[in-house]
């Protein structure tokens, strides 16, 4: 299951969950309140074999 990070729009606490895609989504802060908001960010991506690397299909040099 993913897990989804959360920010309050008033007290600016984080708050992390482990849900399904099925569960709605959190939207009260527990410390003040508040409305939470998903907070979205960027993937790593590792690349792994060959055919990734500018040299991968290079010709070889034949001097």
């Amino acid at each position: 299951m993913p897990t989804y990070e959360y920010e309050c729009q008033q007290c600016h606490q984080r708050v992390e969950a482990v849900q399904s895609f099925s569960d709605e989504p959190l939207t009260i802060c527990e410390s003040c309140g508040g409305e939470l908001r998903k907070v979205f960010s960027g993937v790593g991506i590792a690349f792994k074999g060959s055919g990734f690397y500018k040299t991968d299909n290079r010709p070889s040099s034949s001097d």
